[in-house]
């Protein structure tokens, strides 16, 4: 499926998978690189993505997950968490700016007024605030994903129905200054899954839409 539109129509909140297929690598390279180029505020990236494929940790995260969240979780082919950074301060703005000279060749001193300038945004916030700003990135990222799937006739299902908490002590965030912020699991629509027949509803455009 190549046409964005027409994928984003063909796409739903798949609510059972097919437990008897697998996104391929080829397939898994070319979502993971979709996440990789994701939009971020000023670049930065502040989260990490945890991809679970092996059926025990599928099974041990589904501990974390509401309702049929947890068959979801069970019976997809991956779960993508996407996990923001919790409490950036230099050493993130250091690390990004160290990658941008290195891969633009420029040298450090020169990328020394962008440094500051988000070292001084980022360090103008409270604690809460960056972990609020953090999370929101992960959201980005998350719609590459469910952008990109359907477009490889791959299906999505995003999600906040789960218990952060314990989706942070099943794989040690915590400790690595982490935070499950959201989750999409990934894989093939099952033939009893009664949603994919019903139609998208969206408001109408005259609804959505404010020209001026």
């Amino acid at each position: 499926m190549t046409n964005y539109i027409g994928s984003q129509k063909w796409r739903y909140a798949v609510k059972k998978y097919d437990t008897t297929k697998k996104v391929s690598a080829a397939d898994l390279a070319v979502l993971k690189e979709a996440v990789q180029l994701s939009v971020s505020s000023v670049g930065l990236q502040p989260y990490k993505v945890i991809i679970a494929e092996s059926q025990d940790v599928k099974e041990k995260l589904a501990e974390g997950a509401s309702g049929n969240n947890a068959n979801l979780f069970r019976d997809a082919s991956h779960i993508f968490i996407f996990a923001n950074e919790t409490n950036v301060g230099n050493e993130h703005v250091d690390k990004y700016m160290a990658n941008v000279s290195e891969l633009r060749g420029v040298p450090a001193e020169a990328l020394s007024g962008f440094s500051d300038y988000i070292k001084g945004f980022v360090n103008g916030l409270t604690e809460e605030q960056k972990n609020t700003w953090t999370a929101k990135q992960t959201y980005i990222a998350l719609a590459n994903l469910i952008h990109t799937a359907p477009m490889l006739n791959i299906d999505a299902t995003p999600m906040e129905g789960f218990d952060a908490a314990k989706i942070n002590e099943i794989l040690g965030l915590n400790e690595k200054g982490l935070n499950a912020s959201l989750v999409a699991t990934i894989g093939y629509r099952h033939a009893e899954d009664a949603q994919q027949h019903a139609p998208k509803v969206r408001k109408p455009q005259n609804e959505l839409f404010i020209t001026l």
